[in-house]
C-alpha cells in the first residue's frame, strides 16, 4: 500500500476513534435525554451525526495526506542516497532541507567513508598483487632467457664454431678440385659464418648485458670490446665521458644493444662505428654500419627492433632517426635532451 494512503487511512481511523472517545466522555458528563436528537437534529439540512463522522474523516484525510507526502519525500531522499552508495557515487548535499534526517545522513556519510576506505584498500591490494605477479613473471622470464642462452651457447654455438673451423680447414688445406664442389663448400662456410652471427645476436637478445653499477660509457666499451673478440667485424667507437641519469643510461644502453643485434643479424656489414657524446644539452648516440642497408619504405625485416628503439627514445623525450639505402649501409641516431642540469654539473 502507498505510504500516503497508509497515512490517510491510519489518520482517519485515529480521528474517528478520537472523536468517538471524546463524544463518549462528553455524553457521559452531560447526558442527553433524547438520543434520537443525534440523527434527527439537522444543521444546514444535514443530520448532526453526519458532521460528527465527516469532520474527523476529512480532517484525518488532510492530515494523513500531508504527513504521508512529507515522509514520502524523506524516504525518497534516503532511497536516492542509498542508491548512490550502491553505485559508488558521492552522497548529495540535500540533507540541509531535511534537518530531521541529520543523524541518518551523518551515518550515511560514515558508511560512505568506510566503503571508500575499503575500496581503496582493495584496489591497493589488487595493485600490489599485480605488481608482485609482474615482478615474479619478469624474474621467471629473465631466468628462462638466461637458461636458454646458456644452453645455446654451450651446445649450438659451440657446434657452429666447430663446424666453422672444420669448413675453414677443408677449404684452406684440402680444397676439392671440382670447382662446383669448391663453390658449394665455400657457400656452406659462409652460411655457417652467418649462422654464428645470428646466434651471437640471438644470445645478445636473450641475455643482454646489464650495466650493473657501471656507467653508460663503461658498459658500452665493455660490450664493444667483447664483440671485437667474438665477431669478425671492424668496430670503431668514440665515447666521451659525461654524466646522465640512470634511467637515460639504461635506455641508451639497450638501444645500443638492439642496434648491434640488428647489425649482426641483417646488415652483413664489415665495419661498425659507434659515437656516444654530449653536445650542449643533448646526448647523441650514433651507430653506423656499411652493410647491405634496406629500403626505408620496406622495413618489415627489422621493424620490431627499430620500433623498440624508437619507443625507448620516445620514453626519454628524445628523437630517433634512421637513414638507410640499399647497399649503402644504415645509420641510426638518437638524441636525448638533458633536463637535470644540476646532475650535469658533476662532469
Amino acid at each position: 500500500m502507498n505510504i500516503i494512503l497508509r497515512h490517510m487511512v491510519s489518520t482517519i481511523l485515529y480521528s474517528l476513534l478520537l472523536t468517538i472517545g471524546i463524544g463518549g466522555v462528553v455524553f457521559i458528563a452531560f447526558p442527553i435525554k433524547d438520543w434520537s436528537l443525534i440523527w434527527t437534529m439537522k444543521i444546514l439540512d444535514l443530520p448532526f451525526l453526519f458532521y460528527v463522522l465527516s469532520i474527523p474523516v476529512v480532517a484525518g484525510g488532510i492530515v494523513g495526506l500531508s504527513t504521508g507526502w512529507y515522509w514520502r519525500q524523506r524516504l525518497k531522499y534516503l532511497d536516492k542516497e542509498l542508491a548512490h552508495l550502491v553505485k559508488g557515487h558521492k552522497l548529495s548535499s540535500d540533507s540541509i532541507n531535511y534537518p530531521e534526517l541529520e543523524t541518518i545522513t551523518e551515518h550515511l556519510n560514515q558508511l560512505q567513508l568506510k566503503i571508500r576506505e575499503q575500496t581503496e584498500h582493495s584496489q591497493r591490494l589488487a595493485t600490489e598483487r599485480t605488481q608482485e605477479r609482474e615482478k615474479s613473471l619478469q624474474e621467471i622470464v629473465a631466468q628462462e632467457r638466461n637458461r636458454l642462452a646458456r644452453e645455446l651457447h654451450d651446445s649450438v654455438s659451440q657446434q657452429l664454431f666447430a663446424a666453422s673451423m672444420m669448413m675453414s680447414a677443408i677449404n684452406e688445406t684440402n680444397p676439392p678440385k671440382d670447382q662446383t664442389m669448391k663453390r658449394q663448400l665455400q657457400m656452406v662456410e659462409k652460411m655457417i659464418h652467418q649462422s654464428q652471427l645470428e646466434m651471437r645476436a640471438l644470445l645478445l637478445h636473450l641475455r643482454p648485458v646489464a650495466l650493473k653499477g657501471k656507467s653508460l660509457q663503461e658498459g658500452s666499451e665493455e660490450l664493444l670490446v667483447e664483440l671485437t673478440q667474438k665477431v669478425p667485424l671492424q668496430i670503431n667507437w668514440k665515447i666521451e665521458p659525461f654524466h646522465a641519469d640512470k634511467g637515460i643510461e639504461d635506455q641508451l644502453f639497450r638501444i645500443l644493444q638492439e642496434s648491434i643485434s640488428n647489425t649482426l643479424r641483417h646488415a652483413k656489414a664489415s665495419s661498425l662505428d659507434v659515437l656516444l657524446i654530449k653536445r650542449d644539452d643533448l646526448i647523441i648516440l650514433r651507430i653506423v654500419d656499411d652493410g647491405i642497408g634496406f629500403n626505408m619504405n620496406d622495413i618489415r625485416a627489422s621493424a620490431y627492433g627499430l620500433n623498440n628503439m624508437r619507443e625507448r627514445a620516445s620514453e626519454l623525450g628524445g628523437n630517433f632517426k634512421v637513414v638507410s639505402l640499399p647497399d649503402e649501409g644504415t645509420r641510426i641516431e638518437v638524441k636525448i635532451p638533458i633536463i637535470n642540469q644540476e646532475g650535469d654539473s658533476r662532469d
